[in-house]
């Protein structure tokens, strides 16, 4: 059973800084791709940024700038670091990763973090 665990996240004021980790744990063979999504009250998710397994990365226009996503392939790890928060960025952020079990299978999953609150606000 694949895990994904995040960490970090919480109250911070505009223009404060905060960072999300998210580490894969159980049995797998590798991990694809990974983001970060949010989801604030009332909107849908969406994507903030995505990274692949080699290290390329894309950001949403929102964040550009100011948010840097990374990932540590021998921690299963993927990161976000966030600056310059603005109160608009308040919203749940939920990291994402697809993930082959097998050697032996081209077939992958995809799983979700639990979530974790990220509240700007004075």
């Amino acid at each position: 059973q694949v895990q994904l665990v995040q960490s970090g996240g919480g109250l911070v004021q505009p223009g404060g800084s905060l960072n999300l980790s998210c580490t894969a744990t159980g049995s797998f063979f590798s991990i694809h791709a990974m983001g970060w999504y949010r989801q604030a009250p009332g909107k849908q998710r969406e994507l903030v940024a995505p990274v692949t397994s080699g290290g390329s990365t894309n950001y949403a226009d929102s964040v550009k700038g100011r948010f840097t996503i990374s990932r540590d392939n021998a921690k299963n790890t993927v990161y976000l670091q966030m600056n310059s928060l603005k109160p608009e960025d308040t919203a749940v952020y939920y990291c994402d990763a697809n993930v082959s079990l097998r050697q032996s299978s081209l077939s992958t999953f995809h799983y979700w973090g639990q979530g974790t609150q990220v509240t700007v606000s004075s």
